[in-house]
């Protein structure tokens, strides 16, 4: 009955898990506000979702492209940039992707052939492709043109057009860089005309919806200083822990109705969970997606029973703690050293004493001022800490992982 095989939690996977916890508003806000403001041809714009490692960013953003695809979306695969990788080439074969799914290959109209046709050779050169010898739009028009094409189809479709690169961080070259917001912010919030009913001609945008995910780092690549335009056509979020409430809720119909699975005889059966249990991968994990997932797929492999107990699942946490202390100390050594050395003396300070000034001068420093640009970047960019009268760890897994609030379950 409880198997790897049969198991719902999957940790460490770009794959949405069945076992879903949490962010209601950033599901909502597709639900709710982009896609039908897309649909019915009102701006919107791109989304740029990033985070530190395990929060699950690119999950959240597969449930959103499975969500739409199963409202009759076109959804690109998850774009994934490698580093070292042009990601104007990986965009032009999901574009030729999307145009074979919008029927335009088939079409015979020159116009759009012409258009596939530099795109194609955007996917084959990417950004080595050959200019200036009057051989055509450079690569960002190229991909901008299509685009303008799909999404003229998906208005008589009637549906949204979503793309979704992952790994942004990855995208050092800041011409590359430049060329690929550029054709995906200009497509966003171009403008076409479309026929109105009583025969009127109204211009609309179109249903282009863009999402960015990738780590903090990404924020350097994209900040003031590419201007108010970019501000004007991705909006970015920072992800924070989970609230112990929402993970509560996803371990709920283990706990009321049990979780179904095969019987391996051809027959369906449930899973149980003590509340006692729930309440122990609840508390271990600490708000992070990743180590919910993990903890709850060693609490189910921590027995073979209909019913997780609480034994189990403090079993399941103490196979999974050096994996997790793993996770964390991954965090902290991608942070660099005086963000680091920051956090580092923060959580050596009782909370109540948690100020500017008592860091900066744990610190070494003479003034809070001199430690601020720091702060501000592990609150705004990296979402690790909440600045205020009183400092707070908004990541309360490198919190616990820094001071005495790890959890260590005995035996």
């Amino acid at each position: 009955m409880r198997s790897p095989v049969t198991s719902p939690f999957s940790p460490g996977s770009d794959t949405v898990p069945q076992v879903w916890a949490g962010r209601i508003e950033h599901l909502s806000d597709w639900r709710d506000v982009v896609r039908p403001r897309l649909i019915a041809g009102l701006p919107e714009r791109g989304r740029i979702i990033l985070g530190e490692p395990g929060l699950g960013k690119s999950s959240l953003a597969r449930r959103i492209a499975r969500d739409a695809a199963a409202a009759g979306d076109w959804v690109t695969p998850q774009l994934r940039i490698p580093a070292g990788t042009d990601p104007l080439k990986r965009v032009a074969e999901a574009l030729l992707q999307l145009a074979d799914t919008a029927g335009l290959t088939a079409g015979r109209e020159a116009r759009i052939g012409r258009v596939l046709a530099r795109v194609e050779s955007v996917s084959v050169s990417g950004t080595g492709l050959t200019l200036g010898r009057g051989d055509g739009p450079e690569p960002y028009r190229a991909l901008f043109d299509l685009l303008l094409e799909i999404g003229r189809a998906a208005i008589d479709r009637g549906n949204v057009v979503l793309i979704h690169l992952d790994e942004m961080q990855n995208i050092s070259d800041a011409n590359v860089l430049s060329q690929l917001l550029v054709a995906l912010g200009d497509a966003i919030v171009h403008e076409v005309e479309v026929d109105a009913p009583g025969g009127v001609r109204i211009a609309r945008t179109l249903p282009i919806a863009v999402y960015l995910t990738g780590l903090p780092d990404f924020a350097d690549a994209v900040d003031a200083r590419r201007g108010a335009t970019f501000a004007r056509r991705f909006k970015v979020s920072v992800l924070e822990a989970i609230s112990d409430e929402d993970l509560t809720a996803a371990l709920w119909e283990f706990v009321v109705n049990g979780w179904e699975v095969s019987d391996g005889e051809g027959g369906m059966s449930r899973v149980t969970m003590e509340p006692e249990a729930a309440a122990t991968i609840v508390d271990a994990c600490k708000g992070e997606p990743f180590l919910f997932q993990l903890a709850g797929e060693q609490a189910w492999y921590a027995g073979t029973g209909a019913t997780i107990t609480a034994a189990e699942a403090a079993a399941g946490w103490r196979a999974a703690s050096r994996e997790a202390a793993a996770h964390v100390e991954r965090i902290l050594e991608r942070l660099p050293a005086r963000e680091r050395q920051f956090v580092e003396a923060m959580a050596k300070l009782d909370p109540d004493g948690r100020t500017l000034k008592r860091i900066a001068q744990r610190l070494g420093l003479t003034s809070g001022t001199q430690a601020g640009t720091t702060a501000q970047r592990l609150d705004t960019i990296r979402g690790i800490i909440d600045r205020g009268r009183r400092y707070t760890f908004r990541h309360r897994a490198v919190e616990a992982y820094l001071t005495s609030g790890w959890p260590t379950l005995p035996a």
